[in-house]
């Protein structure tokens, strides 16, 4: 297991949610929803300077069998966006079901789909980052795939 933190990302067409991990990669906490628009250059290098990130994991929401949606091309162009506007790497992993599963979570807890609005966001990302390190704790290896820049343009 790499150590180091990590920030995971919960793309979404209105907001954006965000996790961090602790240093040594065990456990991933929530950090923030971000709406859209907002989810710029400046948000991003401030999240990764403030958390000390080494690495920026993106949801990659694939349908079920495992291929492209509108949403997986969209999270596909904000990692590219956040790859070209950060100094650290960032990973595109799998993560089919992760909203599903926070609001599972969520309505476990007793909240609603309209009051949990503003957290499912953060609790996917959570999800979505918990799954990657564990992933990596078990493989030996990084999760999913890194997201080359285009530092041409």
């Amino acid at each position: 297991m790499r150590p180091g933190v990590r920030l995971g990302v919960d793309v979404g067409k209105a907001r954006v949610g965000i996790a961090v991990c602790d240093r040594d990669g065990v456990i991933a906490t929530p950090v923030a929803t971000i709406a859209r628009p907002d989810a710029d250059e400046r948000t991003f290098r401030i999240l990764v300077e403030e958390h000390g990130a080494m690495e920026v994991v993106v949801g990659l929401p694939l349908s079920l069998n495992g291929g492209d949606t509108a949403s997986t091309t969209d999270a596909r162009e904000f990692a590219l966006a956040v790859a070209g506007w950060i100094d650290v790497p960032v990973r595109l992993v799998d993560e089919r079901l992760s909203t599903v599963s926070a609001q599972r979570a969520l309505h476990a807890t007793g909240r609603g789909t309209k009051r949990s609005r503003p957290v499912i966001d953060q609790v996917a990302a959570v999800i979505i980052l918990q799954n990657a390190l564990d992933t990596e704790r078990s493989a030996g290896r990084p999760p999913g795939s890194v997201v080359e820049p285009d530092r041409e343009g």
